[in-house]
């Protein structure tokens, strides 16, 4: 089986080299990298499973200038919320692949540590069972699999713990202690749960590998770019300052906007996501720390 991984960051490489282990994977990028198998995007989309890490910000863009389908098998591996419409990632390849051709990664995962196979647990889902197991049984053994069929409660976790982690890197950031970080990322665990079940997501979801998993993961190390993105706006960084020194995407400045926009329309109470996007919009971090951890 031909398998190819479209996006050539951190991620992508990771998956490069993960997938590379038990079958020939290919990879290829906007500009040319000297890495083993890269390949052109025009033969890549002539492979029968794609995987793609495309930033969410910049998905519906890619697929409109350069995605053809020719009932490829697609396994999504970014995460976010499109910030200027709100539009999930499932509901953006809609319009380009269908349901039953499409599956998404999720779970706690940084590439740095894919790419030296250390142990890893990650979740596919799809609607679509037999292409989940089609794309589990690309992973080596290093990372062990589960299926979910729970697609938008994957999306909804793998996107909003981005944020949550913008918040705990606020308040590492600000020294208010570890008991602070604690009910920080415990309350955002609960307020996406909340948030998902308002999608008609599963519960059980937000208490796995896709859920508490990702957060507790992203939430805690400065090996997360939306964690290092927090202790930069807890310095007074702007996030045009942040998002130059980081050169790389963070999902959670997005993800940020996209639920303050949803929050509004859907008149939903998200108060640690509000604040991450008031502080993103120049609110001081130790107010809006107060705000959530000392005031009633």
């Amino acid at each position: 089986m031909s398998i190819g991984v479209i996006g050539a960051g951190k991620w992508g490489q990771a998956l490069h080299f993960a997938f590379s282990q038990k079958q020939k994977c290919y990879i290829t990028s906007r500009r040319k990298r000297d890495i083993d198998n890269f390949i052109s995007l025009d033969e890549m989309l002539k492979l029968e499973y794609l995987v793609l890490t495309i930033p969410a910000q910049e998905i519906s863009h890619w697929l409109e200038e350069h995605f053809v389908f020719t009932n490829q098998k697609i396994l999504v591996a970014s995460k976010g919320i499109e910030a200027a419409t709100g539009r999930f990632l499932n509901e953006i390849y809609d319009k380009y692949v269908p349901e039953e051709n499409i599956a998404f990664l999720s779970g706690p995962s940084f590439a740095a540590e894919v790419i030296r196979s250390l142990p890893t647990a990650l979740v596919v889902s799809s609607t679509n069972e037999t292409v989940a197991q089609e794309f589990v049984s690309f992973f080596p053994d290093f990372i062990k699999t589960y299926i979910s069929s729970d697609v938008v409660g994957a999306e909804i976790a793998g996107a909003y713990k981005n944020v949550i982690a913008i918040a705990a890197g606020v308040c590492e950031g600000l020294e208010l202690g570890k008991n602070a970080a604690a009910a920080l990322i415990s309350r955002g665990l609960v307020e996406m749960h909340r948030f998902g079940l308002s999608y008609g997501a599963q519960s059980a979801t937000f208490l796995g590998l896709s859920g508490a998993g990702d957060l507790f993961l992203t939430a805690s190390s400065t090996m997360s770019r939306n964690f290092r993105v927090g202790l930069g706006l807890a310095k007074g960084q702007s996030k045009e300052e942040i998002i130059k020194e980081l050169g790389e995407v963070a999902e959670g400045i997005g993800t940020a906007y996209a639920l303050n926009a949803l929050a509004k329309k859907r008149s939903l109470y998200l108060p640690i996501a509000a604040e991450v996007y008031a502080v993103l919009e120049g609110k001081n971090p130790k107010e809006s720390l107060s705000t959530l951890l000392v005031r009633s």
